[in-house]
């Protein structure tokens, strides 16, 4: 089974790095390139531009003395972002032939501009954690080796002016045979990050709630300089630093709470939540959570070890349902409703602790059903 990994390393920080941010600068120019002769083609002749066409016209391009600086992007990097706006703009069309609120591709910002990615061409990786990009020598902290072959490279840049590597390899991985152990719901929840159906609850740090204060400082700090002063530059650098801070808490917290509760239950019940509709209701405490990249991490951690993670249907009115008789109760549909006592067996419920067993007994049922 071909399985795709990638693996992110740092680059040093080095004088060179300059000449990446300088490519980088150069793809943001090609790709506003392109969208404006997107939205010049749709214009003129109401269809989408053909992506070959459109790779023709800028290998043409690159001749005229007047755009020669294309060249040091790389042919493979500049075919990398025609696929990605041709991607963007299929979806776009797409999403309105189904009546989906959408917007097609549009500019960005050259500063706001992120990465370019090479394909076979371009690089070449050294030893003693080394790699040579466009005939120039780049170091990288290296945290583990690299399986499998490699088939693309993206440089990329955060915010911070930092650049890091991804490699995306193509490796034969063996199969994880599930293991057979314990099993455990989970409901997601306001009040805390996770209630369990066997009471195990875990708590999560609200990490930007922890650092708001430092972060409406150093929003202050960045409104009070002057526009593109170099002062501006630093404040605006220090914010993007606390920023970054708060989203490494937040991924460790997830990576070891992921790996904890997979070696412990081999099968794990969750609900298939609509993230963007809870952002939409509840706003920045569901953002500070994270749900949805806990949820990608805990199944990624699930193949590795071997666990199972089970969803069950997001429409399931799992906190309504009496675990014990299974009468249903549709007062609770009312958030505010924490506590209620069955109207049939008279048993006293926890709302996030009902939901969990339901998910527990539903998920665990479903799966040795599959079976």
């Amino acid at each position: 089974m071909i399985v795709v990994k990638t693996y992110c390393f740092k680059l040093y920080k080095a004088k060179r790095n300059r000449k990446l941010h300088k490519v980088i600068n150069i793809a943001g120019i090609i790709y506003n390139h392109c969208i404006a002769l997107h939205k010049r083609y749709y214009r003129l002749f109401k269809k989408s531009l053909n992506i070959y066409k459109l790779q023709k016209h800028l290998t043409k391009l690159k001749k005229i003395g007047k755009f020669s600086y294309f060249k040091e992007v790389g042919s493979q990097a500049i075919q990398d972002i025609t696929q990605r706006i041709d991607r963007a703009c299929k979806l776009f069309f797409r999403n309105l032939k189904h009546k989906i609120r959408t917007a097609p591709p549009s500019f960005k910002k050259i500063r706001k501009y992120k990465s370019f990615t090479l394909k076979q061409a371009g690089w070449k990786l050294l030893k003693d954690n080394a790699i040579e990009i466009n005939k120039q020598k780049y170091k990288y902290f290296k945290s583990r080796d690299i399986e499998g072959i490699v088939k693309t490279i993206t440089i990329k840049r955060d915010t911070l002016g930092d650049i890091y590597l991804y490699f995306v390899c193509e490796t034969n991985e063996n199969k994880v045979l599930a293991r057979t152990g314990k099993s455990v719901g989970y409901d997601f929840g306001l009040k805390q990050f996770l209630t369990a159906s066997d009471n195990k609850d875990i708590k999560a740090p609200l990490f930007f709630k922890q650092n708001a204060n430092d972060i409406k400082k150093a929003n202050r700090i960045l409104s009070r300089k002057k526009k593109t002063s170099n002062h501006r530059r630093l404040a605006k650098i220090a914010l993007a630093r606390l920023h970054k801070k708060i989203s490494n808490q937040r991924k460790d917290f997830h990576f070891k709470l992921a790996n904890k509760i997979c070696s412990e239950y081999a099968l794990i019940c969750i609900e298939d939540l609509n993230i963007k509709g809870m952002q939409k209701r509840w706003g920045r405490k569901i953002s500070d959570y994270g749900f949805s990249e806990f949820i990608k991490i805990l199944e990624y951690k699930a193949r590795e070890i071997g666990s199972i993670v089970q969803k069950i249907d997001r429409y399931y009115p799992s906190s309504q349902i009496c675990h014990v008789c299974g009468t249903k109760n549709p007062e609770t549909k009312n958030l505010a409703v924490r506590e209620w006592i069955c109207a049939k067996c008279k048993t006293s419920h926890d709302r996030d602790r009902n939901a969990a067993i339901n998910i527990w007994k539903v998920g665990a049922s479903t799966f040795f059903g599959e079976i």
